[in-house]
């Protein structure tokens, strides 16, 4: 059969084309005589200026030999055997396509448009004849045919009109056939009918336009045609496109009678709620279906007749998005010109059972219930649709409007359809209200109710996933409103932007973006605009691949970043509707959020926005350059401390942001706009030439653009690195602006990104070596460097920030001193050394003592606790006692080591009037919590409170600890604990100084005068009872003449404190003044030594104080010959019984010694080396005053007999405990006094014999060194007495508590058998 039609096809060529090859296709003829190079189906057309030079290659050819007999032909015969030879070549496609695969079948279809491009004549003579030649063909065959026919009257650019004919008949009787292929068939044909539109369009309308107004309801191929000429603009030109339109509305007029014939009427409501083979795709046909239908209702001037249509169409299923869109649109355009009418249908339609039901979300009970389910969805459309058609008459009904749009969307249930319903129906009334010219000067009341809806419905938005444009559209909405009257107010407008960002900048990596979205099995088909064009071309037109160019994994990116660039717009949109430098600090300081996150997208994504923004700006130049900047300086810390971000984007955006906000600040210190180019905010949203918006923020796929290729030449801002750019920057601020930049690094300080705190740390310390010494509130940025000190764990940061407060303490130490007192109670680590970098540089730590000195001072009483209004000395009174715990502190830090012994004799006489205060607060018995955690912290265990632990430091760190030694030894510290004994403890502190001829005395002299004549009277009484005792040492006469201390006691004498009259007239009595009082007290010496042999111990006691209140006032002159019967006397009774009485007579051979230093010892120097056994062993009394006194003795002793060292000596008879610290002293008295050691073994072999087993065991422990080192010796002076002794002694040693006294015992009585074995021998 095939071979018969294709015989019948040559035939009818070689007898009926010969004459007419040439007129029929003059473009084949005329470039006959060019040989062809390459086939056709190897190469496709490039454009359609050049189709008649590919003529040639779109020429099947002939075989070899073939075409070497035709070259011998004439031309004309030639071409008319290659006409022949692609026509059956073009007949064997079109059969073939029958049985192709997919594949093939667009292989062979491509082939067959490239042919026709070269002969279209050809081709489409040959479709034609096989349709006739063929009438049995199968509907898939034709089907097929059709599509191929489709594709060559496309390619085509001049169609004859037999083929018009010919082809617009073959396709009107196949569009309404019925075959098994259904619809696919219908369509197929249709879109031959479709394809002919562009060569005969008035042909095509005027049928169509017949077949519409029949009376009868049109076939669904005319409708899908129809449709297909109404959705696809590039099918017509502008022209045919105008009277296309034209004639729809021609049409929608003459079918209005159709509305009122029944027949008619519910032919077309069947067709607009018949089911589709998908639902989720609106068919060409449906479509144009509801636009007529509505166009018909617009025209229709009966509002009884639209109201009843509305109403039906409204009644049917809403189950599918398409059936809800198509019902909205058909409303719409109803409503174009029945506003009224639509408005109370859709009111009464809202008001229905049905709707009621939906929206108290009862459940469903049958699938009839899912055509209502989405209903509410519905109307949500028809009202943004009615928006769209109103036009001009828009503003009087757009609050109605949005009130009923937010009822819906606040009481209908949440679902994915109700929320993009609510945003396509917004989307439509803000364009409407857009193109309407009076909408700037209208007053809206829901548009607060309208972002209300949009805040919920962000926040609703899944933060781990970018599926749908739902975002974006929000944000554009949020753009159009930002133009309405009356503007949003403070606290709506900042949870809108709070979450606008968070829900954008929130949003995970765009690599997790993807991978989420690749998990759907149909992702979300979103359309992406700048690139549609482009899929179509690769696709092939409106294809099925049109919309799936671009990869499923590719969309997220795409959408991300036009969900940017929505939010970026956003932005400027709020800026240019109020383009103040208020609103950009507003904006700013919700970015600042995202700025300082922790995480590098989130602050890649906010500075991008951040910078976009300040390009607008820029070019812009909307902001009023003579308005000043509010809290710039904040912005130019945030911007610097990403400069230094470890993602390399960020800090590229960041410098470029610095850049941008200088000459933002240079233009508004000119005070007039600088020469850049204005752009309109829509210029900053067009996309670039690659699809990405130039003026939009970006992720981390992202490039930013260089900054260079927005900025003038001449900006060589631009081209600094981001240190120098900063302090360019710096030059140009404000104080105002600079404080915030302080403050703004200082809260980088507390970032717990290391990055975040080492960058701060470095801005902090450029910014105050720039501008330290101008600055103000100094004070607080102290306080806040301390809140965040603690949390810095980089130690460059940390050694940053400290050292700029060194810097700061060159100009503002007063306010930094106040500051930090505040938080020195307790003193921590960190404040600590906040104040060493304070006094880091020699002269600021001398001025910072000086204003310790200064609060010290201030010492009002605290305010009682029933006073419930703040006492205003409250303050004052607790900055007394930090200054008080900060000297103690000071006094240890090798910052301070130099200022503090310069200030001794104040620091001493501030200290001593301090104890008194804190005596007078009762703080030494009722601490507060604060003290109380000081207290635990101090490194004596003896302290008491902190002045007086800072006294004794202050004793210890500056060289004086031969006077802390004094009254360490002898426990007078304990006199510092009671006001009552207050005085005593000074007094003793003085005598001290005075007996170990302090180098300080003339020094304190000096600063004690001053303190004399003080207006607080504890600093009086401090200073006379310092005084009356420097009244004994020999260089008072040098500092203060003898007169005058005297007119200075008189004067005393008269003082309002009795303290201070007592002292002074103590003072008065001094032997200095009455030199002949010496032989007086000498005389009396005598009698009061009898005195020791009274059978009453008080008595005993307070006469041995007696004789040593005696040799204390006697002073210089001393006690002279008598001083051996005192001594003799003294020691007489070291083995008293009596507890008191060995005490005080240790306590008076200790005062007689201290007399006797620079003088001639005599035969009291035998005195003190037999008084040395006896008070070493009594160094393990029972009783603790005896031990006490016996310490302090045998310090004197060892000072009056030189012996070294000195301060090893003072520490272990202080501190030390066990046999290491006997050993010591044991060592220190047989090296000093080797002469004596016959006598100091005699002594130590007596006490052996003592009822007193502690003191047994000291001289037992005594005896083993002295064998061990000794032991020739020891064994000619034991007798068998004491041996015997010894070894009961050590027996008992064996069973002591102590593990080291046990062994030392053991290795005892092993070495002492040896050497009464080596004796016998």
């Amino acid at each position: 059969m095939d071979r018969q039609h294709s015989e019948r096809l040559h035939s009818r060529t070689v007898a009926g084309r010969m004459s007419s090859a040439m007129p029929l296709n003059p473009r084949i003829s005329s470039h006959g005589s060019r040989p062809t190079k390459e086939p056709a189906c190897r190469k496709a057309p490039q454009d359609h200026a050049g189709r008649d030079q590919q003529a040639q290659h779109t020429t099947i050819l002939l075989c070899k030999s073939r075409s070497s007999q035709a070259a011998l032909l004439p031309q004309e015969h030639r071409m008319f055997m290659e006409e022949a030879y692609n026509a059956a070549i073009c007949f064997k496609m079109l059969r073939d396509i029958n049985s192709s695969d997919p594949l093939h079948l667009k292989y062979i279809i491509k082939k067959i448009k490239n042919m026709a491009e070269g002969s279209p004549n050809l081709v489409m003579e040959t479709i034609h004849d096989y349709f006739t030649d063929n009438p049995e063909l199968s509907s898939r065959h034709k089907f097929r045919l059709f599509q191929v026919l489709k594709n060559v009257i496309g390619v085509s650019d001049i169609l004859e009109e037999t083929w018009k004919r010919r082809f617009m008949k073959l396709a009107l009787e196949n569009m309404t056939k019925s075959t098994e292929l259904e619809d696919i068939y219908q369509n197929a044909a249709s879109d031959v009918l479709v394809a002919l539109c562009r060569h005969s369009w008035p042909e095509v309308a005027q049928h169509l336009e017949t077949e519409l107004l029949t009376g009868v309801f049109p076939h669904r191929s005319l409708l899908y045609v129809m449709g297909v000429l109404s959705s696809h603009q590039e099918l017509l030109n502008k022209e045919d496109r105008a009277c296309w339109e034209e004639l729809l509305a021609q049409i929608a007029v003459k079918s209005v009678p159709f509305l009122n014939t029944d027949v008619w009427s519910k032919e077309l409501l069947w067709a607009l709620t018949k089911p589709s083979r998908t639902q989720q795709e609106q068919l060409p046909e449906k479509t144009f279906l509801f636009t007529y239908y509505g166009m018909i209702l617009q025209a229709e001037e009966e509002s009884t007749t639209v109201r009843t249509h509305l109403q039906s169409l409204l009644e049917t299923s809403h189950q599918w998005p398409k059936q809800r869109e198509g019902i909205a649109l058909t409303v719409g355009l109803a409503a174009s010109r029945h506003l009224n009418d639509v408005w109370a249908i859709l009111d009464q339609f809202g008001r229905s059972g049905p709707i009621k039901w939906s929206l108290h979300s009862f459940s469903l009970k049958s699938s009839e219930d899912l055509r209502w389910k989405w209903a509410s969805s519905t109307i949500l459309l028809a009202y943004g649709q009615v928006a769209a058609s109103a036009k001009a008459h828009i503003l009087p009904w757009v609050d109605n409007i949005l009130s009923r749009m937010i009822f819906y969307f606040r009481y209908s249930s949440w679902d994915e359809t109700l929320k993009q319903s609510f945003l396509t129906a917004t989307l439509m009334l803000m364009g409407a209200i857009s193109r309407n010219e009076g909408a700037h000067s209208y007053e809206f009341s829901q548009t607060s109710e309208l972002l209300e809806c949009l805040v919920v419905l962000m926040e609703k938005e899944p933060q781990d996933a970018l599926c749908t444009e739902s975002r974006r559209q929000a944000l554009n909405i949020v753009c159009s409103l930002c133009k309405l009257r009356p503007p949003m107010d403070l606290n709506r407008k900042s949870r809108l932007l709070s979450t606008c960002l968070r829900s954008v900048f929130s949003l995970p990596l765009l690599d997790a973006l993807e991978k989420h979205t690749c998990l759907f099995l149909e992702p979300p088909n979103i359309q992406v605009r700048p690139l549609q064009r482009h899929a179509q071309q690769i696709g092939g037109g409106r294809g099925s691949l049109g919309l799936r160019a671009a990869p499923n994994c590719t969309r997220p990116l795409i959408l991300y970043s036009q969900t940017t660039e929505a939010l970026d717009c956003m932005l400027q949109s709020f800026i240019t509707q109020s383009p103040t430098a208020e609103e950009l600090h507003f904006l700013l300081s919700h970015l600042y959020v995202w700025l300082a996150s922790e995480k590098a997208h989130e602050r890649q994504r906010a500075v991008h926005s951040c910078v976009t923004l300040l390009k607008f700006l820029n070019h812009q130049l909307c902001l009023d350059p003579k308005e000043g900047f509010k809290r710039i300086g904040q912005l130019v810390g945030m911007l610097g401390i990403l400069c230094q971000d470890p993602d390399r984007a960020t800090q590229r955006a960041s410098l470029e942001g610095v850049g941008h906000l200088y000459q933002l600040l240079m233009r508004q210190k000119a005070g007039e706009p600088l020469q850049v180019e204005s752009l309109t905010p829509k210029e900053f949203s067009q996309p670039s030439a690659d699809g990405a918006p130039l003026w939009s923020s970006g992720d981390q796929k992202a490039t930013p653009l260089d900054s260079q290729e927005l900025a003038s030449p001449k900006d060589g801002i631009f081209h600094l690195d981001s240190s120098q750019a900063l302090k360019e920057i710096m030059r140009h601020l404000l104080m105002a602006e600079v404080t915030d930049l302080i403050w703004t690094a200082i809260s980088g300080l507390g970032s717990s990104s290391p990055f975040r705190v080492q960058a701060a740390a470095e801005l902090l310390l450029a910014v105050i070596h720039q501008h330290g010494a101008k600055l103000e509130t100094v004070a607080n940025m102290g306080r806040g460097i301390h809140l965040r000190l603690c949390s810095v764990r980089i130690p460059q940061a940390k050694e940053n920030a400290l050292y700029a407060i060194t810097l700061l303490a060159r100009n503002h130490t007063p306010e930094l001193v106040a500051a930090f007192l505040d938080f020195s109670m307790p003193l921590d680590s960190h404040a600590f050394r906040l104040w060493r970098a304070l006094g880091a540089e020699q002269p600021v730590s001398r001025l910072v003592l000086a204003m310790l000195l200064a609060w010290l001072q201030e010492r009002p009483l605290p305010a009682r606790a029933t006073d419930r209004n703040p006492n205003p000395k409250e303050k004052t009174y607790l900055r007394s006692l930090a200054a008080m715990n900060t000297l103690l502190e000071l006094q240890f830090a090798r910052e301070f080591k130099k200022a503090v012994r310069e200030a001794y004799p104040q620091l001493l006489l501030a200290l001593l009037t301090q104890v008194h205060y804190t005596l007078e607060l009762n703080l030494a018995t009722e601490p507060q919590r604060g003290q109380q955690a000081q207290e635990a912290s101090m490194p004596s265990p003896q302290s008491h409170s902190t002045s007086l632990e800072a006294l004794k430091s202050l004793l210890s760190t500056t060289g004086h600890w031969h006077d802390f030694a004094h009254l360490e030894l002898q426990g007078a510290w304990e006199h510092f604990t009671s006001i009552h004994t207050y005085a005593q403890g000074v007094g003793l502190l003085a005598r001290a100084m005075v007996q170990n001829c302090c180098w300080q005395i003339k020094a304190v002299l000096s600063w004690l005068l001053r303190r004399v004549q003080s207006q607080e009277e504890r600093e009086r009484k401090a200073a006379i009872l310092v005084l009356t005792e420097f009244l004994y040492s020999p260089v008072l006469l040098e500092v203060l003449p003898k007169q005058s201390a005297l007119t200075l006691l008189a004067q005393g004498l008269r003082d309002d404190s009795p303290e201070v009259r007592v002292a002074s007239l103590q003072g008065l009595g001094n032997i200095l003044f009455h030199p002949e009082k010496g032989r007086l007290l000498r005389g009396q010496l005598p009698p009061f030594l009898n005195g020791f042999f009274q059978n009453s111990e008080p008595v005993v006691v307070d006469i041995m104080g007696t004789v040593s209140e005696v040799l204390h006032r006697l002073g210089s002159q001393g006690a002279g010959v008598q001083s051996l019967s005192v001594a003799i006397n003294a020691r007489s009774f070291f083995d008293d019984e009596r507890d008191r009485i060995r005490a005080a007579a240790m306590a008076l051979f200790g005062d007689l010694v201290a007399t006797m230093v620079g003088r001639e010892l005599s035969g009291l120097r035998t005195q003190v080396y037999q008084s040395m056994v006896p008070l070493l062993l009594h160094l393990k009394d029972t009783c603790p005053k005896v031990v006490t006194q016996a310490k302090f003795a045998f310090y004197r002793c060892a000072l009056l007999l030189g012996w070294r060292p000195r301060h090893t000596l003072f520490c272990t008879l202080a501190w030390e405990r066990g046999l290491s610290a006997r050993h010591f002293l044991w060592t220190c008295l047989m090296r000093s006094s080797s002469e004596e050691f016959s006598i100091h073994l005699a002594q130590a072999l007596s006490y052996l014999h003592s009822h007193h087993q502690h003191m047994k065991t000291w001289a037992a422990l005594f005896i083993g060194y002295t064998i061990i080192y000794h032991p020739q010796a020891v064994s000619r002076m034991v007798s068998e007495v004491d041996t015997n002794l010894l070894f009961c002694t050590f027996e008992d040693l064996k069973k002591d508590p102590e593990p080291g006294v046990r062994e030392f015992a053991s290795r005892q009585l092993s070495f002492l058998r040896e050497v009464l074995e080596g004796r016998q021998q």
